[in-house]
């Protein structure tokens, strides 16, 4: 390498000029992932462990809110304590009650902020993908205010969905206050909603696995320990004010048969194709709410007009509803009742849903598909008297696979019904109904209730989650091994001739330059070497102004395509750790040529399935 006093002046201004060939490898830039938890994660989590204490105490106010209010429009009683719209005595006045209601949450999203509209979870999804996971400061009180408001005055939503949407909420803002990455506010956001999820329903793993499935977008300790720690201190909290009881009681199950479980999975395949339907009709009604003439601050009245209609004849529609789950889940209702609630409700949450007020969908689906379950659970008992289908059962996996199939969380819906249970005999119904929803349902729904919405708007989620092929593949493997390499002691006018006579390798745009010892000195460009302002007579180790960017050969793949972009490159050397010579030399163009092993697999598969195969696998 040169050393002479013109050089100085790169050190003085800060650019990294190789100071001897001795020294050139030992400080060239390389790629080096490190752990994937280090002391950053361990502050991540510390923060996450704080959010899981505010969320559950939020739960805990939001719940007395929504008792305050129900009883305040309702009963006309002013009390913290439990409170159910049954049993009022407004008469035909009920039917103005979620009006007003929905005329306050209209307002207060046209002057407060549009984003307290809808359940919570979309709007979440959203800000993780486009805004860096930055919610606006404000929706940690306006949600949860407006979710109180529209709940109590009789809005069939469970209190979870508003909770979910404040804890994640409260998680961004914590990240925007600490000055944060991207990645960090996204795992807080998905913890502060896990606790959420957790301090509602007592479900703390179900909890993680929904945050894995629709906010996290990856399975990584980074993310996945600060949200289990949050999930499960905000449990803790629960425990301490409610206990450790189920929130939804059942009697003790027995153990299914080989027969019943296979009419359950049939109950989960039926509640898949009705997930599909309703996220249609819901979406359905909102596009006829944005064909109104009138503004969207007035939808969430018309909307209570709907509920308050619905309520005045069956009131078990109005409010939170938990109790209705516990009823279907442990038979306590005629099937009349069980019929009247799964349509009522529906009718009444998908008109509410759709006019844009604050609401959820996790409690009014499961009511749905618990109901649903429950009445196709008698149905098959009748039919098939001596497989042993138990209602109970049935209607457990109808409110699970209902959501399995509407929000393709299949995994979390599983776990969700066996924690607010606490029923083992009931995990392995459970699995095979929820696959068999979120089967029917990714056969015929693109995209799911949580989705559609901000899919319209032209958003893509990710839907699908495998481990990073490139990330899989080394270097090594995938490097150029037959190199055209020059020598610092060459000349540019020497190298130009070179390049001028068209010889082989002479028409790369990169050459690596070696030292007298054969190791790797430099980096020199084909247009550097073609400038006209570099005199003919300067030696290629004259032309290195900095040290070049390499990558080993052990590294994966993913580690030399974020080198590349990184520091802005198309080609990056090949180093043997061990001897630090180089081997080789990678591309941008050979890291596309790595995937097609990937689609060369995905082709062959799709080529040797046909709906012939599927019918007659024998066939030729």
């Amino acid at each position: 390498m040169s050393h002479d006093p013109s050089r100085q002046s790169d050190r003085e201004s800060g650019i990294p000029v190789a100071p001897s060939i001795s020294e050139s490898l030992r400080t060239v830039p390389a790629p080096d992932p490190g752990p994937s938890v280090n002391r950053r994660v361990v502050w991540i989590t510390a923060l996450a462990l704080a959010l899981g204490i505010a969320a559950a105490l939020i739960a805990q106010v939001l719940m007395r809110l929504i008792w305050f209010v129900t009883g305040l429009a309702f009963h006309g009683t002013i009390s913290l304590q439990p409170q159910s719209p049954l049993n009022h005595h407004l008469g035909l006045w009920v039917l103005l009650v979620p009006v007003v209601g929905g005329l306050i949450v209209g307002f207060m999203a046209r002057y407060g902020s549009r984003a307290i509209r809808g359940h919570g979870i979309p709007e979440a999804m959203e800000q993780i993908i486009l805004n860096e996971s930055r919610i606006p400061p404000r929706m940690t009180f306006l949600k949860p205010v407006s979710a109180a408001i529209a709940i109590g005055t009789g809005g069939p939503f469970g209190a979870e969905g508003p909770i979910i949407a404040t804890g994640g909420a409260l998680g961004s803002l914590l990240g925007q206050l600490l000055h944060t990455t991207a990645m960090e506010r996204k795992t807080l956001l998905a913890a502060g909603a896990a606790a959420g999820m957790a301090a509602t329903f007592g479900a703390p793993v179900a909890a993680v696995l929904l945050s894995i499935e629709l906010l996290l977008f990856e399975y990584r300790a980074r993310s996945l320990i600060p949200v289990a720690l949050a999930s499960a201190t905000a449990t803790g909290v629960r425990m301490y004010f409610d206990g450790a009881a189920p929130v939804f009681p059942m009697a003790n199950l027995q153990q299914p048969t080989g027969g019943a479980l296979g009419l359950y999975i049939l109950v989960g395949a039926a509640l898949g194709l009705v997930s599909v339907l309703v996220t249609r009709a819901v979406y359905a009604v909102e596009d006829a709410f944005e064909r109104l003439p009138i503004h969207w601050m007035w939808w969430p009245a018309l909307g209570g007009l709907a509920v308050g209609a619905v309520g005045y004849f069956e009131p078990r529609t109005l409010g939170v509803g938990y109790s209705n789950i516990t009823d279907i889940l442990s038979g306590n209702l005629a099937v009349a009742a069980i019929a009247g609630l799964a349509v009522w409700k529906f009718v009444s949450w998908s008109i509410s849903l759709g006019s844009g007020t604050s609401g959820g969908t996790l409690a009014p689906l499961f009511t749905i598909g618990g109901a649903l379950g429950g009445l196709l659970g008698i149905l098959m008992r009748e039919l098939f008297p001596g497989a042993g289908v138990d209602p109970r059962i049935a209607a457990l996996v109808g409110m699970a696979a209902i959501f399995a199939g509407a929000s393709r969380a299949m995994l979390a819906s599983a776990v969700f019904a066996f924690e607010t249970t606490l029923q083992p005999l009931g995990l392995l119904p459970l699995l095979g109904g929820c696959a068999a929803a979120f089967l029917i349902s990714s056969l015929l729904m693109r995209h799911t209730i949580m989705t559609e919405k901000i899919a319209r708007r032209g958003i893509r989620v990710p839907a699908d989650y495998e481990a990073d092929f490139l990330d899989r593949q080394f270097v090594r493997d995938v490097a150029v091994r037959e190199l055209v390499t020059l020598r610092t002691t060459q000349t540019v006018g020497e190298i130009r001739r070179w390049i001028a006579s068209h010889a082989p390798g002479s028409t790369h745009q990169g050459f690596p330059v070696l030292a007298e010892d054969g190791l790797l000195h430099s980096v020199v460009t084909r247009r550097s070497l073609l400038d006209p302002s570099t005199a003919p007579e300067s030696r290629l180790a004259d032309l290195a102004k900095r040290f070049p960017v390499i990558v080993y050969d052990d590294a994966s793949l993913r580690d030399a395509a974020d080198h590349m972009v990184r520091h802005n490159i198309g080609r990056l050397p090949v180093i043997e750790r061990e001897s630090r010579r180089l081997v080789g030399i990678i591309t941008r163009g050979d890291l596309l040529g790595a995937h097609r092993q990937r689609l060369a697999h995905n082709t062959e598969a799709r080529r040797h399935i046909s709906i012939r195969d599927l019918i007659s696998p024998g066939a030729k």
